[in-house]
């Protein structure tokens, strides 16, 4: 099939390159020449596993290329997805100004599709609220009413269940596909998009009307956001009454109605997807007299979750409210600054919160990531040290905090950590390592949801 995808972001490119791999024809659009002409050299701009070299072998074999005007590929396109950003507003509510002057754009561009050609079927595969498949018809249609056109067109909701580091993956080999349409075409159309994916992957095939399927990728976020805030909640908890949190999410995700998945304590959920999405999820529900309590609450519980590191390395200097400076002459290694591991995504990234908070208590702050370095450079310049290794950032500092995952991490070496070190603390966010194994070494070991252990 030929297949335009419109914005080449995170979305788009994944889409891109997958619908690629699936044996059709991509036209990649993007308003942003610069990164068209990057994107037709073979630069990849985003990282994420797996995607450089899918990207890489279509280019190469011809079956996508991109482009700055969508006028260049809707012609004879069977299918046309909008990709492009919804940032937040001001109110909490998703901007959609870029989707529908994207769709005004697709109606301004159908006089060139044959009279007789088949229906266009045009996807929100960015995450949009419910109601908006409507909003992008209704902007279409003004735009060929305007131009005096009548082409047939229907406007399809397919949302993305993409998780950063794993989207090739989720893309390739879906657990399910979730598609909101009126007619049968559109649906044949887009079976026959994902036909290659759901066969490898057994996956589950879910046809429902547009609205619903725009409501069903804001819940299962809000969803998996509350598993984390609870989860963070309790680990919370765990710490005062003397718990070990790691023995208790184990044990309560035994039940086969609970499962284990997003049940690891951390230093709450960033992204690009989650705080966004209950943001305007949470909009909606106010706009429809439905204040949604629990997801408020989720958004406040990782509000205060985001801060625990700070609070552990307060406790632990004995930090006095009022103090100017009470870290000065402290030089502190931080780990990891991407909100998960395998990405460069910083986008509402506890690290960066951190480092202000570190920072306005007087602390020089080293920091390494595998990724997201130039990134936050870029956001932040030089009020951190950027060291190119994981022991060059523990090198001469007095603590080592630990807030991206990133498996690199859990297999360092401890002994030479400990030399590396002045001295055997650690404040670890994502508990790589087991208190026990950290007391015997000698450390003082801070996590999440377990009990503080103190070396000699």
């Amino acid at each position: 099939m030929k297949v335009l995808v419109i914005g080449s972001g995170y979305v788009g490119l994944v889409a891109a390159a997958c619908f690629a791999e699936g044996g059709n024809w991509i036209l990649g659009v993007d308003v942003d020449a610069a990164k068209v002409a990057r994107l037709q050299k073979g630069e990849c701009p985003i990282f994420e596993p797996g995607l450089e070299d899918l990207f890489r072998k279509h280019l190469e074999a011809g079956n996508l290329t991109f482009s700055t005007n969508l006028r260049d590929g809707i012609a004879h396109a069977d299918a046309a997805f909008i990709c492009v950003g919804t940032p937040q507003s001001e109110d909490g509510s998703a901007d959609l100004k870029y989707v529908l002057a994207v769709a005004s754009q697709i109606g301004e561009a159908m006089a060139l599709r044959p009279k007789d050609s088949k229906p266009l079927i045009v996807v929100d595969k960015s995450t949009v609220p419910v109601g908006t498949a409507a909003r992008v018809q209704a902007a279409i249609q003004a735009s060929l009413q305007k131009a005096g056109t009548d082409r047939a067109f229907e406007v399809v909701s397919n949302p993305e269940f993409l998780r950063e580091g794993s989207a090739i993956e989720d893309f390739l080999k879906p657990d399910r596909v979730v598609v909101g349409c009126q007619t049968h075409h559109a649906e044949a159309v887009m079976k026959a998009l994902y036909a290659p994916f759901l066969e490898a992957s057994k996956g589950k095939w879910f046809r429902m009307d547009p609205a619903s399927a725009e409501m069903t990728k804001y819940a299962a976020n809000a969803m998996l956001a509350l598993r984390i805030s609870f989860i963070n909640e309790m680990a919370r908890l765990a710490e005062g009454v003397g718990a070990d949190i790691d023995h208790v999410k184990v044990a309560i995700g035994a039940d086969h109605r609970i499962g284990p998945a997003f049940l690891n304590p951390g230093p709450g959920f960033g992204g690009s997807c989650f705080p966004k999405d209950l943001q305007a999820l949470l909009r909606t529900g106010r706009e429809h007299g439905e204040p949604l309590l629990t997801l408020a609450a989720t958004v406040e519980a990782n509000r205060q979750q985001k801060m625990v590191l700070l609070q552990k390395v307060k406790a632990h200097y004995g930090v006095v409210a009022g103090d100017p400076g009470p870290l000065k002459g402290k030089r502190l290694a931080l780990w990891g600054l991407a909100f998960k591991a395998n990405t460069d995504d910083i986008r509402e990234s506890m690290a960066l919160e951190l480092i202000d908070g570190l920072i306005a208590l007087g602390a020089e702050v080293v920091v390494h990531d595998f990724e997201a370095m130039p990134p936050v450079k870029a956001k932040i310049g030089d009020r951190v040290t950027y060291a190119t290794s994981p022991m060059e950032a523990a090198a001469g500092a007095d603590a080592l905090l630990i807030a991206t995952e990133w498996p690199q991490y859990k297999a360092a070496d401890l002994e030479a950590l400990a030399k590396a070190l002045k001295a055997k603390v650690m404040f670890d966010g994502r508990n790589l390592f087991r208190p026990e194994s950290m007391a015997k070494a000698g450390w003082t070991y801070h996590s999440i949801g377990r009990q503080t252990v103190f070396g000699a």
